[in-house]
């Protein structure tokens, strides 16, 4: 299994950005596909944006547009994969996890590798 750990998370005001970095320990078939999960209290995981190696990119309908996922191509060594959330509403507090498998799905069960979690506070 692919390790993963995730940092970058913080508290912001309503409107702010934040980037959330999520470090794989190896590119393998395995973690061709990335993602970033979130939970906040009391309510399950969800998904909120999926990346298949350099290409495609899904996005959860209460992200798209505000948040983007990504890594750098530019680095082929580059084993990180990114968040950068825009906009931010307090309704986006919750733990973020990334997590990582061979398809890229909406569906948490797909993905085989996951992180501890990174925590997201949105309020003023």
């Amino acid at each position: 299994q692919v390790q993963l750990a995730e940092s970058g998370g913080g508290w912001v005001q309503p409107g702010g950005s934040l980037r959330l970095s999520c470090s794989l320990s190896a590119r393998t078939a395995s973690s061709a596909a990335t993602a970033w999960f979130r939970q906040a209290p009391g309510k399950e995981r969800e998904f909120v944006a999926a990346q298949y190696l350099f290409g495609s990119r899904l996005y959860a309908d209460s992200v798209k547009g505000r948040f983007t996922i990504s890594s750098d191509p530019a680095k082929i060594t580059d084993n990180n994969i990114y968040l950068q959330m825009n906009d931010l509403k307090p309704e986006d507090t919750a733990v973020y996890y990334c997590a990582a498998g061979r398809q890229m799905q909406r569906n948490a069960e797909q993905y085989d590798s996951w992180g501890q979690g990174t925590q997201v506070t949105v309020s003023s």
